[in-house]
């Protein structure tokens, strides 16, 4: 810890940038500007009483964090890092596999970033890697580790910075920098610095609510820091019309090398994405049981599960797999889709040539697990070069296996189906369904380009 006996300290004042009203205490520590603020004048003027009276009495202020070592000693009891943990800890059971790892990849970000510095720092991958792996699941605390981790993680528990320091904008803003990075130092997808970012306040906001709060207030609540955009819309050009998508579902048939029936025993998985709108970690639980399969005519599917993949330190199971309730629903909610005469075909052939999983499932790895999403992403690459042109391979059309649920919404809204039933068999909100896809109803540009030119004479 490097102190300074050079401090310099102002009057309070009111603090314009905030959201919400509040006093600002300032101070300067060895060069240090520092900031603290609090809900009323009252609370300013306090500390800046207790700040005037450790000057007086000679002592050293703490660069880092500016407050003097008699309020350290107070508030040092509790790092971030002891508090993460605690949090983890409370919010473990029962949160879904999904929730977990956002979690975890969150607090990884942050809690990496938050360090005082000092000697021997470790680079910031290697940190946040061993927090994700070893230090935050609860699960994974007793593994054995490599030493190296071994040193990292007990150099955080020195350095990690106080959680009473989070009162520092300055601070706050290294975080939510931590957080919009990926570990290459590039820049995350707007939907992930978001959803981090949602995770850190709720964990500043554990920090100031509570009988045992440290914290005087959120300090996400009085920052002006926004997180980027999001684009909710979907790119029209990843799109394929319905000849492209029968001819990759034909070119799966292809994908195989030695495995001849690699892309085979795939064709009817994708196509329940294209023709019933499926997302994959639907599609890839999908039992004969949920499945009604007339010989003539529609059939119906009953879509009662998903089985995304989150990976194996999330899940009580152990499995890669986190078995759940429908997306947005409740936990025992079905969602029956009608399906053409075309999938109920593709899915009675399937039957034919594969049968089932000994549990019932219509897919399956050869030894009869799950499904995992790197066997079916590499099929899916391989079909979009057998079935596409180099320049379409190169583009962004049905880049992803995602993408044929969106070719099937778009089929569906352009074919004027009423968006109430489009939302109901796609398991959407009519509202995100009319936002997320605005972008790929077609006629609208057609339309307002001929009354342009009308009136250009």
């Amino acid at each position: 810890m490097t102190t300074s006996t050079d401090v310099k300290l102002w009057e309070v004042r009111r603090n314009k940038s905030s959201k919400k009203p509040s006093w600002e205490v300032r101070w300067v520590v060895g060069g240090h500007e520092v900031s603290r603020s609090r809900r009323t004048k009252a609370l300013a003027d306090s500390l800046l009483s207790d700040l005037r009276q450790a000057m007086k009495n000679g002592e050293a202020f703490d660069v880092t964090t500016g407050f003097p070592e008699s309020m350290l000693r107070a508030t040092n009891a509790k790092t971030w890092y002891a508090f993460v943990l605690e949090y983890v800890d409370k919010r473990w059971p029962g949160a879904a596999a999904h929730t977990r790892k956002s979690m975890l990849e969150a607090l990884g970000s942050v809690t990496a970033a938050l360090v005082l510095d000092r000697p021997n720092r470790p680079e910031y991958a290697g940190l946040y890697s061993a927090l994700v792996r070893y230090a935050l699941p609860p699960g994974n605390r007793a593994d054995q580790r490599p030493p190296d981790v071994t040193r990292m993680l007990r150099w955080l528990e020195s350095a990690s910075v106080p959680l009473a320091a989070l009162e520092d904008e300055d601070l706050v803003e290294l975080a939510l920098t931590a957080l919009a990075l990926k570990l290459d130092g590039k820049s995350a997808a707007a939907t992930v610095a978001r959803r981090k970012r949602a995770v850190f306040y709720n964990v500043l906001d554990a920090a100031s609510t509570g009988k045992g709060r440290i914290l005087p207030a959120n300090p996400l609540d009085v920052m002006k820091w926004k997180p980027p955009e999001a684009a909710e819309r979907i790119d029209r050009r990843v799109v394929c019309n319905s000849r492209q998508a029968r001819e990759l579902l034909t070119a799966l048939s292809y994908v195989g090398g030695l495995d001849r029936d690699r892309g085979r025993r795939l064709v009817a998985m994708f196509a329940c994405m294209y023709f019933a709108a499926l997302r994959p970690a639907e599609v890839v639980n999908l039992h004969k049981s949920d499945c009604e399969l007339p010989t003539t005519g529609w059939g119906r599917l009953y879509v009662a599960r998903t089985t995304p993949e989150v990976g194996k330190r999330y899940t009580d199971s152990g499995d890669a797999h986190d078995e759940k309730g429908l997306k947005h629903r409740a936990n025992d909610e079905v969602r029956p889709v009608p399906i053409p005469p075309e999938l109920v075909a593709i899915l009675r052939w399937h039957l034919d040539e594969f049968g089932t999983a000994p549990d019932g499932r219509l897919f399956r790895q050869p030894g009869g697990g799950v499904v995992a999403s790197s066997t079916y992403t590499q099929v899916w690459r391989a079909a979009r070069a057998l079935a596409l042109t180099p320049e379409q391979v190169a583009s962004p059309l049905a880049h992803r296996p995602y993408d044929l649920r969106h070719a099937a919404v778009s089929l569906w809204l352009n074919a004027g189906v009423p968006p109430t039933t489009i939302a109901n068999r796609a398991g959407h909100s009519v509202d995100v369904l009319l936002r997320v896809y605005a972008n790929c109803i077609d006629g609208d540009e057609e339309i307002a380009n001929q009354r342009i030119t009308t009136a250009l004479g």
